[in-house]
């Protein structure tokens, strides 16, 4: 697939990185809806052989972090872009308030132990920044806590990183004026509304906290072993066909093999 790095490349988060200056739209990424369209249906059909194989393979795992503001989309991207990939080696998980198990042990506990393991892509809907970011802003943490956190969480991939995970961060990135329009459909439309939480609104009213929290996020995690990508996602075929073009390239670049055997299909004889 060509191009995706490019893509990948105008997505990078830096240290210097402006979420207020960034953009949501990223129209100059895709420029048709029906082109961008099949890329993703092309890209999942892709991710799909290619999880196949990194199952098959056994020695490296991918996780999928995916963050972002209510609305912004995680629910949708993993829809997008993994709908025709076997659910055999794919494991989606959730990250709600922490149960008082998990709040008995450190707030890295509860990650650790739901991270890929070899052969499987591991996608996160929302993570571990949970813990520098709604812990942050509605202060259930220290100062002193958080500030130590953001060390704690490279070290932390950076040990994956190491162990044969390879890592993709996507921060959805969307206006607060498409955020009120999406959780307005969520009380017009009955399909939708069991998406719907008051809580909701009371997030919103802190929404310049919660983009100084992912602005100080953004810089102090985007590392080279596991960098940020900022992915516009005011349009939702956009978003997803910007992350399909990255797992997708990603994967390939990983290029994971079927395993070598020592027999041939010829010794064998069914009857």
């Amino acid at each position: 697939m060509n191009g995706w790095k490019k893509i990948d490349a105008a997505v990078r988060a830096t240290a210097k990185v402006k979420i207020a200056a960034t953009d949501t739209l990223g129209a100059d990424l895709f420029t048709d809806k029906s082109d961008a369209e099949k890329q993703v249906v092309e890209d999942a059909a892709a991710i799909n052989v290619l999880q196949d194989r990194l199952f098959a393979e056994r020695k490296r795992a991918l996780l999928v972090v995916l963050q972002g503001m209510d609305t912004s989309g995680k629910d949708g991207t993993v829809r997008g872009v993994f709908n025709v990939t076997g659910p055999l080696g794919v494991i989606v998980t959730p990250f709600g308030r922490p149960s008082e198990e998990e709040l008995a042990h450190d707030y890295l506990w509860r990650v650790h132990a739901v991270t890929p393991k070899k052969g499987f892509i591991g996608i996160f809907n929302r993570s571990h920044y949970e813990d520098v970011l709604v812990v942050k802003v509605r202060k259930f943490a220290s100062a002193e806590a958080i500030e130590q956190r953001y060390d704690q969480i490279n070290a932390f991939e950076k040990h994956l990183t190491e162990n044969g995970v390879t890592i993709l961060k996507f921060m959805l990135h969307i206006s607060k004026e498409e955020q009120a329009k999406r959780l307005q459909e969520r009380l017009d439309k009955p399909e939708k509304r069991w998406k719907w939480n008051a809580s909701d609104l009371e997030d919103r009213k802190l929404w310049g906290d919660f983009q100084d929290a992912y602005e100080t996020m953004l810089r102090r995690t985007s590392t080279q072993h596991a960098p940020w990508r900022v992915v516009p996602a005011d349009k939702k075929w956009r978003r997803n066909a910007i992350i399909s073009a990255i797992v997708r390239g990603t994967l390939e670049e990983m290029d994971p093999q079927y395993p070598a055997f020592d027999w041939k299909p010829s010794d064998f004889v069914i009857e």
